[in-house]
């Protein structure tokens, strides 16, 4: 259970507008308990439209991936985050945890705490296959083979969580979020397979089925409606929960209520759109994997109303551009994207066969941020997005029709510039470097945005004035991620902590405070001060208060030159301010990389680079940690529920009033023969 003082602390993060709209959620949870007991009547569908269609099959599609993935879904097979080729059956115990095995209770979902370990397990691992991401993959292998067995899958997996997980009771309906994930899942399904007309539904047992899943699809809307994510809570939720249930109506517009709840949800999703996501592009979440995952709901949605014929504004999808853009100015030669604030693996659909979903496979959420960006390059016929991915993805091929895709190759194969923009003001982050989108590039990405979104700033991390650093197309310095949510509390605090950036960190404390899981009281304000060029070379200055609440306040400002002539960046950490202050400069190395620690520099080889950091000024004290406890580091998370040691070098000085730490980096090329060079192990935590 949640504690008291997280209690008392969200209080505090709320408005009285937002404790009313609360306890009006309360009362409704209330009346559906006692309505459930004897059964929700759900209306006769008043018309049978035809289903919005927006979901493509070409020939061009190779079948054999998808059958590869439906045959191990049939087999009972899964993979979950860190969970691999697990055994979870055909069909799966839905209310049951993969990672610990805990089964949850079914009990009134409005009094179930889906974040008490001991009732659910590890409430992440048992939402993932109940979001049905791969129901899609059965209705997938089915519309490219026409083998029945998938389609009588999605028939047994439907139906059998329709009759483990009555509406409104137990984990699977606690949030509004994982209804409206799988709403859409199960449109994508009921496109793939046919419609209201599917060969599924064809003899008496095929219409009974199709009674039990629309009503559930009905009763789903529904209760995602009366339990929006308003207010302080107002983050993706909430532009997931309205794209769910406007998708819902579209594809099965078949009640009054339905067509009267899609549209209100439309009006919000277009709302939210701008909102939360700024003119720049970026997500005001500050985390990049929740960039990708918002994207997708906006793109599904936007679809979806372009096949009903209602289409959103044309500022909506001048967003949705701007959006992709940021992804792309973020993206370095090879596909990487710093991982930025809070990832939880999630996705809204898992289309192509090698998006990595509760199904299978080794996938990246680089592999959906670079299908964006193709989605978004026949979309909007944008060369330079064609020409950063240089290809389509399986993903974008259902999604998009053959005239939309036709003009791809034209555009991956035309000359141009490199992605033009390298300022986000609104979101606060900045690009540096040099040789962009070549495989000479320089590319050190600058963390100078808010903590996160609204008062709880639930996804956003410590990291303010923080940088990543990639070299021909090879991380150097890393964001180390995210790991765990509602589990581990330690390596929880940890990722999220400013020792996990490459950032100052005071008298062992972070900028912002934490006071859950997912809520920051004290928020640090970070600023860029300028930003541009600086004769021959590139700027940066910004500064965050989030040490100015010490007893002896202390500021920290941060200088960036680079030289893009000489490869040579100067990063100037000022901190001025009252007393005496323990200060420590945190460098995170990816983790195929040994960085070499002596006594006047860190150097460390990737492919064909040296890359030197030379403080001006010797620190007191230098620690290397790989592996280490939560309080030391040396930790780096890929995916959900995974870490493995990296290298984290740390420099404590003394800082006295006014004083300045100096570190150069220098960017050199080596001989491409060393290669091999500067890779391995580095033991020991804390040596």
């Amino acid at each position: 259970m949640q504690s008291l003082q997280w209690y008392v602390s969200r209080l505090g993060r709320m408005s009285a507008a937002e404790l009313a709209y609360r306890l009006k959620q309360a009362a409704r949870s209330t009346q559906d308990r006692l309505i459930s007991a004897h059964g929700i009547s759900v209306p006769a569908p008043q018309s049978l439209h035809a289903t919005a269609t927006f979901v493509q099959s070409h020939p061009g599609i190779d079948a054999a991936p998808y059958v590869r993935q439906a045959d191990k879904i049939l087999a009972g097979r899964y993979s979950i985050f860190d969970l691999e080729d697990v055994q979870l059956g055909n069909p799966p115990n839905w209310n049951r945890d993969p990672l610990t095995g805990t089964i949850a209770p079914p009990q009134a979902a409005g009094s179930l705490d889906y974040r008490d370990e001991r009732l659910v397990g590890n409430i992440k691992y048992l939402w993932e296959p109940n979001r049905h991401l791969h129901i899609p993959t059965l209705a997938q292998a089915y519309s490219l083979t026409g083998d029945l067995r998938y389609a009588q899958a999605v028939k047994t997996h439907i139906e059998s969580w329709i009759e483990q997980c009555p509406p409104s009771r137990g984990a699977n309906w606690c949030s509004s979020l994982e209804l409206a994930i799988r709403l859409i899942n199960w449109s994508i399904a009921w496109q793939l397979l046919g419609g209201y007309g599917a060969p599924l539904f064809a003899d008496a047992a095929g219409r009974v089925f199709r009674e039990r899943w629309m009503r559930s699809v009905f009763l789903q809307t529904r209760a995602i409606t009366r339990k929006l994510s308003r207010f302080s809570s107002a983050n993706n939720h909430l532009i997931g929960e309205t794209a769910g249930v406007y998708v819902a109506s579209t594809t099965w517009n078949c009640w009054p209520q339905m067509r009267a709840w899609g549209l209100q949800c439309k009006e919000i999703l277009s709302q939210e759109a701008m909102i939360q996501n700024a003119e720049d592009g970026g997500n005001r979440e500050q985390a990049f994997a929740y960039q990708q995952f918002v994207l997708d709901f906006l793109l599904i949605a936007g679809l979806a109303a372009r096949a009903s014929h209602e289409d959103f504004p044309l500022d909506y999808w001048q967003r949705m551009e701007r959006m992709m853009e940021f992804l792309a100015a973020m993206m370095d030669v090879q596909g990487h994207v710093p991982m930025i604030g809070d990832a939880d693996d999630g996705y809204v659909v898992a289309l192509s066969s090698t998006n990595r979903s509760a199904i299978d496979s080794p996938d990246t959420l680089g592999d959906n941020y670079r299908s964006l960006l193709a989605t978004g390059a026949a979309l909007f016929r944008r060369a330079d997005f064609a020409r950063k991915v240089g290809e389509l993805d399986d993903k974008t091929r259902w999604l998009l029709s053959a005239d939309e895709l036709s003009d791809f190759d034209r555009l991956a194969s035309s000359r141009g510039p490199a992605i033009a923009r390298r300022e986000f003001p609104q979101s606060g982050y900045y690009v540096l470097g040099s040789s962009f989108d070549t495989p000479d590039e320089i590319r050190m990405v600058i963390d100078s945005g808010p903590l996160g979104y609204l008062s709880i700033a639930a996804h956003g991390h410590a990291d303010a004035l923080s940088v990543t650093l990639n070299v021909g197309g090879e991380e150097v310095l890393i964001d180390p991620g995210t790991y765990s949510y509602h589990t581990e509390p330690e390596w929880r605090r940890y990722f999220r902590s400013t020792r996990a950036h490459n950032t100052v960190m005071v008298d062992d404390r972070d900028q912002s405070v934490q006071t859950g899981n997912f809520m920051w009281s004290r928020h640090a304000v970070a600023r860029c001060l300028h930003f541009g060029e600086h004769g021959t070379q590139q700027r940066f200055l910004g500064e965050h208060d989030g040490y100015c609440a010490l007893r002896e306040p202390l500021e920290h400002q941060r200088e960036i030159l680079f030289d893009p002539v000489q490869r040579l960046f100067m990063i100037k950490d000022i901190l001025e301010g009252q007393g005496t202050h323990e200060v420590c400069q945190h460098w995170h190395f990816a983790e195929h990389l040994a960085p070499i620690v002596a006594e006047d520099e860190i150097h460390v080889e990737t492919d064909r680079h040296r890359i030197r950091f030379v403080p001006q000024s010797m620190p007191a004290h230098v620690q290397l940690y790989r592996g280490g406890t939560a309080e030391e580091g040396g930790w780096i998370s890929r995916r959900f529920g995974h870490k493995e040691p990296t290298t984290t070098v740390v420099w404590r000085s003394v800082a006295q009033e006014r004083t300045i730490l100096t570190t150069y980096i220098y960017v050199e090329q080596i001989a491409t023969e060393a290669s091999d060079r500067g890779r391995g192990a580095v033991g020991g935590a804390g040596q």
